[in-house]
């Protein structure tokens, strides 16, 4: 099902909702990788969070010998500063712009929503929850980095300056080295936002640490 282009799988709590976590998935992945986390999270019984995990459209990707597969952006290079295609990181986030309107829409608080993203989902949460003229309830990147780090105190929206990000990555990542993670970090802290950091020891993955973590962040957004 879909409120915009962006396909997802839903997951909803056992009664109504007032609250929503938008989460993005990585390169080549698709929203049922995330999907079995919602039970992991051991959230408690009565949240009332509908969790979306949009599918990112598929497209060529240069690194990967232009195969075609699930991306929001192309990469190019891996290069720490070229690595996101910015004008396939602008068409993603206004996909996912849209699917947080339709919430809106639908009467819920954009201080109730959640906008996450795993790698390259995390790049276009970063984007597009810096930049969004609707408060959000909190901003969830992990294992990512920053596009266009150098244009943040220029194109950021006021709304979302005081909007807790929660920034967790692997200690052994060897696709998106720590330093990218530490970089996007310093960035967010240095144009003032409240901005978290976490480390664990793990590769380019999620770890129960980070999801007890997570959970736990989670909660004090929308839950207490």
């Amino acid at each position: 099902m879909s409120d915009s282009s962006l396909p997802y799988v839903d997951v909803l709590p056992d009664g109504d909702y007032d609250a929503v976590v938008i989460w993005l998935h990585g390169l080549g992945d698709s929203g049922n990788g995330f999907a079995p986390i919602v039970p992991e999270l051991k959230l408690p019984s009565d949240h009332r969070i509908r969790f979306i995990f949009p599918h990112a459209p598929v497209r060529p990707v240069t690194i990967n010998n232009g195969m075609a597969m699930r991306a929001w952006y192309d990469i190019v290079s891996m290069d720490f500063n070229h690595r996101a295609d910015r004008q396939g990181v602008e068409e993603s986030a206004y996909l996912v712009e849209q699917l947080i309107q339709a919430e809106i829409d639908r009467g819920i608080d954009p201080k109730r929503i959640v906008l996450a993203g795993f790698s390259q989902g995390g790049v276009i949460a970063l984007h597009l929850g810096t930049r969004l003229s609707v408060p959000l309830a909190g901003i969830m990147a992990l294992s990512t980095y920053m596009c266009a780090p150098e244009s943040l105190a220029n194109e950021a929206h006021p709304a979302n300056r005081e909007t807790p990000v929660l920034c967790c990555h692997g200690q052994f990542d060897d696709v998106v080295p720590v330093f990218m993670g530490k970089a996007a970090y310093q960035v967010l802290s240095e144009n003032g936002y409240s901005a978290q950091w976490q480390e664990y020891p793990m590769q380019h993955n999620v770890c129960l640490e980070e999801i007890q973590a997570i959970s736990a962040w989670l909660q004090q957004r929308l839950c207490d």
